[in-house]
């Protein structure tokens, strides 16, 4: 059990934790969320003990292993299979105590501990592990310094999880994988057995992975059950109830103020105005919540073009002659597509991005494009690329120098980036202001097709649901690849493929390509043949009718939930539950919560399964 006990901690006098408390039980994993700058990689640096605190505790059990991703893994020889392998530093010293060690007991009690932490299954573990992170059998074997500073990122994320620590502390760990990676990692997460918590703003993750979310908000910390979106929902009940009472309250003290300043000057209604001061002075006024400052992408937009604005056919392209990454390339983009890129690290998704930005040429077939076409092109490495002793301001004047200043500001705000961003050296900006600064410049020229390679890096939520909105409005063709599965699900109307040396549609959902890459690979026998479907039998009428009360029964056990489900949300919005001495009745309430939504999550589909048995035996 990790217990943070009213923690006070400050930098250059501005308080980042202010008697913050929580309990994280054992086993559990949490995701830790709060706006950038609030002081969650802080509260990791404090935990590992790096930092010291000002005031309060923080206690782990007696010899708990505390773990997390070292800023880089050096590029050394060292194969990547081995680095992992040498992460869990227990067993290294062990194996290596056994090939010198000469004291019959010692030796014993060696292959014992060695026997204890399953040392011999070590290496398949650790293959396993940079497989799914995505390193192919032979790349495992391969030095550290044939990868580049990303993809060793991804073998020091290995070692971590390959070590077990009794304690898991991850920071922002999809920003370094690709779609795939992330979804392994989800999956991983999922059936670890110690207590992890991840700093995250991938909404998806944060809702498949974890069972409570640890919230950083003014100072203080506070742990709610369940997964990320039921967090959100309950913010949005407290902050309404919330606002509600400030208004009300600010109506009456605006009612008491005007009474006085009509009447205090009138001597019959002196002793009435001064008792209403009084009564003014002693309110304790209701804070009414900060709504989080608006994150905003404003996309300028297109002409509208003749409709493909990019065919291909019989196409291939490469980066040496003769042999393409790609090839029967036939494909079709209109100014109205959201297409999603899928595909494992290495197939092609970044050349048929080049190929599409003009960054490639085609090697053989045909290409046309329309007139005027204007492509934006967004990738992670042009945000390392911006100038970081220039200021976004004069970035912006270096792109449109003879575009007035005035109007030059009001795009970089139109971007999230005000007064004071603007005037800021990069180097001295977020992650995120630096994000957006990118992706503005991607799209000064109005582009009618925008390829956007992981936009949501070091962006955080409300920024994510920003760009949503912004690519949603934008009425140019998107291109995508992310590993954030929320926004490809909120954005994307077509899936592509890019697999086995080409390109082609999904026509499954997002949902399902999810499915088939955690799905473990079963071998086909060559003399396996496929069973031919048997005929569906017509439904009775007894069994139709039999069906219908089903349905009736399920649809009105959903509304029984969702009826019960509002009731506890407005209890949990009552801000008096959320005062010091109510963490055990918090606690209760949260419980109950979290298990009607789950019970409401199986009656939804145990509904929608009546359904379509009734559909099917009604057809």
């Amino acid at each position: 059990m990790l217990r943070i006990s009213e923690i006070n901690y400050s930098v250059e006098g501005r308080p980042l934790f202010e008697e913050a408390s929580a309990v994280i039980p054992e086993g559990h994993k949490v995701g830790l969320v709060g706006r950038n700058g609030a002081g969650k990689t802080t509260l990791f640096r404090i935990i590992r003990g790096e930092l010291g605190l000002d005031g309060g505790e923080i206690t782990l059990p007696s010899r708990a292993k505390i773990g997390g991703v070292a800023q880089e893994v050096p590029s050394s020889e060292t194969s990547l299979i081995d680095t992992v392998l040498e992460a869990d530093t227990e067993r290294a010293a062990l194996m290596a105590e056994a090939e010198t060690a000469t004291d019959p007991g010692r030796i014993a009690d060696i292959q014992s501990r060695l026997a204890d932490i399953d040392a011999w299954s070590a290496e398949g573990r650790a293959a396993s592990i940079l497989k799914g992170l995505g390193f192919e059998d032979e790349e495992q074997h391969m030095p550290c310094s044939a990868f580049s500073g990303g993809w060793r990122m991804r073998v020091a994320l290995a070692g971590v999880l390959f070590a077990q620590p009794d304690l898991l502390l991850l920071d922002e760990p999809t920003n370094y994988l690709d779609l795939e990676g992330a979804l392994w990692l989800e999956s991983y997460l999922a059936k670890y057995p110690h207590t992890v918590i991840i700093i995250s703003h991938d909404r998806e993750l944060l809702n498949r992975a974890v069972g409570g979310i640890l919230h950083l908000d003014e100072c203080k910390l506070t742990y709610y059950q369940g997964p990320y979106d039921q967090f959100a929902r309950q913010r949005a009940e407290q902050r309404a109830v919330q606002a509600a009472m400030a208004k009300k309250q600010q109506a009456r003290r605006d009612h008491m103020q005007a009474f006085v300043d009509r009447f205090k000057a009138k001597a019959s209604k002196a002793k009435q105005a001064q008792s209403r001061i009084k009564m003014i002075e002693k309110m304790d006024m209701i804070a009414t919540p900060e709504q989080a400052a608006k994150r905003v992408f404003t996309f300028p937009e297109p002409e509208e073009l003749s409709p493909p604005i990019i065919s291909i056919e019989g196409g291939a392209v490469g980066y040496t002659e003769g042999s393409p990454v790609l090839s029967r390339l036939n494909l079709r983009i209109d100014q109205d597509d959201r297409i999603a890129l899928l595909g494992k690290n290495g197939q092609g998704k970044s050349t048929l991005a080049k190929l599409l930005s003009d960054r490639l040429p085609l090697m053989q077939g045909k290409e046309v494009k329309a007139n005027k076409l204007r492509v934006g092109f967004f990738a992670q490495h042009q945000v390392d690329e911006l100038h970081v002793n220039e200021t976004p301001l004069q970035h912006m004047i270096s792109a449109r120098p003879a575009t007035q200043h005035s109007k030059l500001r009001a795009q970089l705000a139109g971007f999230g980036l005000g007064p004071e961003q603007a005037e800021t050296e990069v180097g001295r900006l977020s992650g995120g202001q630096k994000a957006r600064l990118s992706l503005l410049l991607a799209t000064l020229d109005a582009p009618h097709l925008l390829i956007l390679d992981e936009p949501t890096n070091h962006l955080d939520i409300e920024s994510r649901e920003a760009l949503v909105e912004a690519l949603t409005r934008y009425s140019g063709a998107v291109i995508l690849v992310s590993h954030d599965m929320h926004l490809l699900s909120m954005v994307a109307d077509r899936l592509w493929l890019v697999s086995n040396g080409t390109v082609k549609p999904y026509e499954e959902d997002l949902e399902a390509y999810r499915k088939m890459l955690l799905a473990p690979t079963k071998p086909v026998s060559k003399n396996a043949r496929p069973k031919e479907a048997p005929k569906p039998k017509r439904a009775s009428r007894d069994e139709v009718l039999a069906l219908r009360s089903e349905v009736r029964k399920a649809e009105a056990r959903v509304d029984k939930l969702n009826e019960m489900r509002d009731k506890l949300a407005s209890k949990l919005a009552d801000p008096a539950l959320y005062e010091d001495g109510k963490v055990g009745e918090l606690e209760v309430w949260n419980k109950k919560y979290a298990e009607v939504m789950d019970a409401l999550d199986r009656a939804e589909g145990l509904w929608m399964s009546a359904e379509e048995k009734l559909e099917k035996a009604t057809a």
